[in-house]
């Protein structure tokens, strides 16, 4: 049954990935951490569980977006480049920043980021491409940043690169797809940092890399990369205005959820 949860959830984070252009963590680590207190996990490293094995499936469901958006010729590859080489670095800095941030308030943290996430969407704020895009140093910068939000949040960026392209006068299609090519880096170099950073708690559950629980990410990633095509076809069929408000909706409530 706990195999079942994980493959549901792989399909709906999956399907909402597709439909709304959002990374699944978003979706993935408040469930994870609503199943791992049913399970009875020690609350001080649940939510980190939850944030490692998100950041992990993120890998796997990254490489058949970053192959889609290749095949059109989407990804502007210089930004991903330089880019990357921030990202490394800020990823492993945010696992570190998160492992020392006790579980209650990490949950709060991530419930911040997903109300600012759902007022984002449901008013449709954009940033107005007013600037180039930066040099070498800037886009490396960038990258730190982007990478360190994103590993404590369990994210694979998506919701920090594309506005931070757009305002960069990178068209947003590119800005997608080049945000997906950024969002491999983040997630492996997130993943293994949770992994490491982990290795020593004593409290961990059975099938446990670090912050990495397998049979989650097993289940997860199985029919996450599956439905994130179908949700990507659902979205050119359904009107996308009432599909971002639902979606903004649902945030909202599971980030409330996490602060009270």
């Amino acid at each position: 049954m706990e195999f079942l949860l994980y493959l549901v959830l792989g399909a709906c984070a999956g399907v909402l990935a597709g439909m709304f252009g959002v990374g699944g963590g978003l979706i993935i680590v408040p469930v994870l951490v609503y199943s791992f207190t049913a399970h009875g996990f020690d609350p001080q490293i649940l939510t980190h569980l939850a944030v490692g094995t998100s950041l992990a499936t993120i890998v796997f469901t990254s490489i058949n977006s970053v192959l889609a958006h290749h095949r059109k010729g989407a990804v502007r590859w210089p930004i991903v480049a330089w880019m990357t080489g921030g990202i490394l670095v800020g990823a492993w800095l945010g696992g570190m920043t998160a492992a020392t941030i006790q579980g209650p308030m990490l949950q709060k943290i991530i419930g911040v980021f997903a109300i600012l996430v759902s007022i984002q969407m449901a008013l449709d704020l954009k940033p107005k491409a007013s600037r180039a895009v930066p040099g070498k140093a800037g886009l490396s910068i960038a990258g730190g940043v982007i990478g360190w939000a994103s590993a404590i949040f369990g994210i694979g960026g998506g919701s920090l690169t594309v506005p931070f392209l757009t305002w960069r006068s990178v068209p947003i299609q590119q800005a997608v797809a080049t945000s997906a090519a950024c969002g491999l880096p983040i997630a492996v170099s997130s993943a293994i940092s949770f992994m490491v950073l982990g290795r020593h708690e004593a409290n961990l559950p059975p099938w446990s890399i670090g912050f990495v629980y397998l049979p989650a990410l097993a289940g997860i990633a199985l029919t996450s990369m599956v439905f994130a095509r179908f949700g990507a076809r659902l979205a050119h069929s359904l009107p996308p205005r009432v599909l971002k408000r639902l979606f903004a909706l649902l945030l909202f409530s599971v980030g409330l959820s996490f602060l009270v």
